[in-house]
C-alpha cells in the first residue's frame, strides 16, 4: 500500500515548510510529468521554491516536461548557476531545447557555466537547423564494431545503456559508417562467439541530420520503429531519435497546422505580446480584407438587380457560408494529407478528383434544399437561381480548397499558413459573383 501523501497537498506543505517525511517521498516518487503539471498551476516564486527541493537529476526530468514558456520563466527565476547545474544532468537534446528558448545572453552565460563536455554537446545540437533531425536527436547511442562478438556486444550494452531510454544496437565499421542494426532477440539467442556482422540486419532505415522533423515522424510511423538512427552526409552514425520524441513532434506539428490554417501562429499564445500578435496576424487580415472588398465592389455592380429583387440579399450569406465551409473542410484535409504524406503532389489529380465527387454530392443536396426554400418563398425561377448558385459555389469552393494548398506547397509556401485565409476570401468573391450574375441573367423571370 502506498502511504505517500497526495502530491498537491504534499507540495503545498513543502512550500509552506510544514511538511513531514511522507511529503518529501510523495514529491520524489511522483512522475516527472505530474510534477510539471502541478508546477504550471503555481505562481512563479512557488514553482521555484518547489523545484529547488528536487534533486538535480529529478529537476532535469521535470524541466524537460514543461512547455517552452514555463521552462524559460523557471530557468530565469532559478538563476544561471543553478540552471547550469540542472542542465548538466539532462540529456543533451533536452538541454538544447531549454537553452534554445532563453535570451541569447542568458543562454551563452549558462553554456559557459556548464561542464565543458555537456556544453559542447548542447552547442553541437544547436548548430543544426531548427526542426531538423540533428536538432532533435540524442548523441547517446549504443553501437559496436562489426567484428565484435555477440558476447562482447551484450557486455557493451550492460555498460552503456541507461534505464530511461529505449535503444537499438547499431553496427558500424572501422570508419564509424552505419552498416546495420542487431535485433536484440537475435543477439541474445546467437552463439556468444558469433560476430555481430553475421546477425545484423543491413536493411536499416535511417535519417540524415538535415531531415525535417515531420519526415522523421513519418518514417518512424511507416516502419514502426522504436528508434531511428541519424547519420551525417557521409553516413557516419551521429545520434538516434526515440519514438517518445516523435510523439511530441506529431503533437507540435498538428497544433502548428491548426493555428496556421486560421492565419495565425502557435507560438503567439506563449511567447508574444498582444502588439506582436496583432502585427503577426495583420498581413493575412489585410490580404483577406482586400479580397473581401472585391466582393463589395461586385455587389455594388449588381445594385440594380438587388433593388428589383431584394430577397436575393437574404440568400447571399447562406451561399457564402455553406460554400466557404466546404472549402475550409477541403483545405484542412489536404493540409493534413500533405503533412502525413497521404497527399502527394506528383499525383495531385487524385485528391482533386475525390473532392469533385464529394462536392458534387454536397452541392446537389444543399442546392436542392435551398432551391426548394427559394421556390416556396418567392417563385420557382427564384428557387432555380439560388439552387444552381449553391451547387456551383460548393463545387468550386471544394475544388479551390483542394487545389490551393497543393499549389502553395508546389510554389514553396507553407500551405497551412496560406490556404485557409485565401480560400475563404476567394470563395466569398466567387460565390457572390456566380449568384448575382445568374440572377441578373434570369432577372426577367424573377420580378
Amino acid at each position: 500500500m502506498d502511504e505517500r501523501a497526495p502530491l498537491p497537498q504534499a507540495a503545498r506543505r513543502l512550500i509552506d515548510r510544514t511538511a513531514d517525511p511522507r511529503d518529501r517521498e510523495a514529491l520524489e516518487g511522483a512522475h516527472a510529468a505530474d510534477i510539471a503539471a502541478l508546477l504550471r498551476q503555481l505562481p512563479l516564486p512557488e514553482q521555484a521554491a518547489l523545484f529547488r527541493l528536487l534533486s538535480r537529476e529529478r529537476a532535469g526530468d521535470v524541466l524537460a516536461e514543461l512547455d517552452d514558456q514555463n521552462q524559460r520563466e523557471l530557468v530565469q527565476a532559478l538563476g544561471q548557476v543553478e540552471a547550469s547545474e540542472i542542465l548538466e544532468e539532462m540529456p543533451p537534446e533536452h538541454a538544447a531545447d531549454v537553452v534554445e528558448e532563453l535570451p541569447t545572453e542568458d543562454a551563452e552565460k549558462i553554456l559557459d557555466l556548464m561542464a565543458e563536455k555537456q556544453s559542447e554537446e548542447v552547442q553541437e545540437l544547436l548548430d543544426y537547423p531548427e526542426q531538423s533531425a540533428g536538432r532533435l536527436m540524442s548523441p547517446d547511442y549504443v553501437a559496436v564494431n562489426e567484428r565484435t562478438t555477440a558476447e562482447g556486444a551484450i557486455e557493451h550494452i550492460r555498460r552503456s545503456v541507461t534505464e530511461d531510454r529505449a535503444f537499438e544496437l547499431y553496427v558500424v565499421d572501422d570508419h564509424h559508417h552505419l552498416i546495420g542494426v542487431v535485433p536484440l532477440r537475435r543477439l541474445l539467442t546467437a552463439d556468444p562467439r558469433t560476430p555481430v556482422l553475421e546477425i545484423c540486419n543491413d536493411q536499416i532505415v535511417s535519417v540524415t541530420t538535415d531531415t525535417d522533423q515531420e519526415d522523421v515522424a513519418r518514417t518512424v510511423a511507416k516502419y514502426d520503429l522504436v528508434a531511428v538512427p541519424v547519420v551525417d552526409q557521409r553516413q557516419h552514425l551521429v545520434g538516434t531519435i526515440a519514438v517518445d520524441d516523435v510523439v511530441d513532434i506529431l503533437g507540435e506539428e498538428a497544433t502548428e497546422d491548426i493555428f496556421r490554417i486560421a492565419g495565425s501562429d502557435a507560438a503567439e499564445l506563449e511567447r508574444r505580446s498582444p502588439r506582436e500578435v496583432a502585427l503577426l496576424r495583420l498581413p493575412w487580415v489585410l490580404a483577406t480584407l482586400l479580397i473581401e472588398l472585391c466582393a463589395g465592389v461586385i455587389i455594388s455592380y449588381f445594385d440594380r438587380t438587388l433593388s428589383r429583387v431584394i430577397l436575393l440579399a437574404s440568400f447571399m450569406p447562406v451561399i457564402q457560408a455553406i460554400s466557404g465551409n466546404t472549402g475550409l473542410q477541403s483545405v484542412t484535409m489536404v493540409v493534413r494529407g500533405l503533412a502525413t504524406g497521404r497527399v502527394v503532389l506528383s499525383r495531385w489529380w487524385e485528391p482533386l478528383r475525390r473532392q469533385i465527387v464529394t462536392s458534387s454530392i454536397l452541392g446537389a443536396i444543399c442546392g436542392a434544399l435551398v432551391g426548394a426554400v427559394g421556390s416556396l418563398w418567392h417563385s420557382p425561377p427564384f428557387g432555380l437561381v439560388v439552387g444552381v448558385s449553391m451547387f456551383i459555389s460548393v463545387n468550386l469552393s471544394g475544388a479551390a480548397g483542394t487545389a490551393i494548398p497543393m499549389l502553395s506547397k508546389r510554389l514553396g509556401f507553407d500551405p497551412a499558413l496560406t490556404a485557409g485565409p485565401f480560400e475563404t476570401a476567394f470563395q466569398d468573391v466567387l460565390g457572390v459573383t456566380i449568384f448575382l450574375s445568374l440572377a441578373t441573367a434570369l432577372l426577367r423571370w424573377l420580378v
